[in-house]
């Protein structure tokens, strides 16, 4: 299956929903009338940037209005949508949660974020997702989606991969002091994992802390396919051939290769 991917690596304007879903929807039938894509992706909290202390005020409440406003841009422009992520309250926790919705408008499901990370002290104001991230299918092809720093947790990726995802999306939103581990991370996770690493990571700068962009796609050979640009906004289309990822299985067995009842279990 190949499916042809549209990736917005977004500067994010902090504190404004309204304008961020404004500027979405441009970006979005700008990129369907030129591109005509079947897949878009969104980077991490892209409607209200890391604005954490005044989430009360801006956060989606049950998934909406962000939600509904992505089931209505996947069904009137007929593509499927990686849609990033939004803080979103539920019974008064707050969640960094992905939705991801085909091209008839249905949320074939959605992930809270797991991992909150210490250095941006989200622990003090979001709750860390209770479910692990788990398989979905877009044009019958299993993928998955993690956010930010679950990307340096491998033992959850492998498991995906385990399940038989063929595609992996990485939303985030990586600062440039760390674009190092960024970029070595991400192909670290395609080569030992034989998958394609399809990210958007934000651009911009908000509360001292400078973005790196550098979204990219990366092949199950570890081969990067294109690369966004440093720091500026961003937007590139490329097409992935999912079909290679069983061949690369084929040609390097790593999964027929494992002896998992020597691993240790690491809980």
């Amino acid at each position: 299956m190949i499916l042809k991917y549209a990736i917005y690596q977004m500067d994010i304007v902090p504190s404004n929903p309204s304008k961020n879903r404004a500027k979405v929807k441009e970006w979005m039938k700008r990129e369907v009338a030129k591109n005509k894509p079947d897949v878009v992706v969104l980077p991490e909290m892209w409607t209200t940037a890391y604005t954490l202390p005044s989430l009360d005020e801006q956060a989606d409440i049950g998934g909406e209005p962000t939600k509904g406003f992505l089931q209505n841009l996947a069904l009137s422009l007929n593509v499927n949508i990686i849609g990033g992520s939004v803080a979103n309250k539920v019974n008064d926790c707050f969640y960094n949660t992905s939705f991801i919705i085909d091209r008839n408008g249905v949320v074939v499901y959605q992930y809270n974020k797991v991992h909150l990370v210490p250095m941006l002290d989200e622990h003090k104001y979001l709750t860390g997702g209770q479910k692990p991230p788990t398989v979905f299918e877009l044009e019958g092809v299993k993928m998955g989606v993690i956010i930010c720093y679950d990307l340096r947790f491998p033992e959850v990726i492998r498991s995906l991969a385990l399940e038989g995802v063929e595609i992996l999306h990485v939303v985030a939103e990586w600062p440039e002091a760390r674009a190092a581990h960024w970029r070595i991370l991400q192909l670290a996770r395609a080569i030992e994992n034989q998958m394609y690493v399809v990210s958007a990571n934000r651009v911009g700068e908000y509360n001292n802390i400078l973005f790196c962009g550098k979204s990219m796609v990366i092949d199950p050979w570890g081969e990067i396919v294109v690369e966004g640009s440093r720091y500026s906004e961003d937007s590139f289309c490329t097409q992935i051939d999912a079909s290679t990822v069983p061949q690369v299985r084929k040609d390097i067995p790593v999964f027929e290769s494992r002896v998992p009842h020597l691993y240790k279990k690491l809980f």
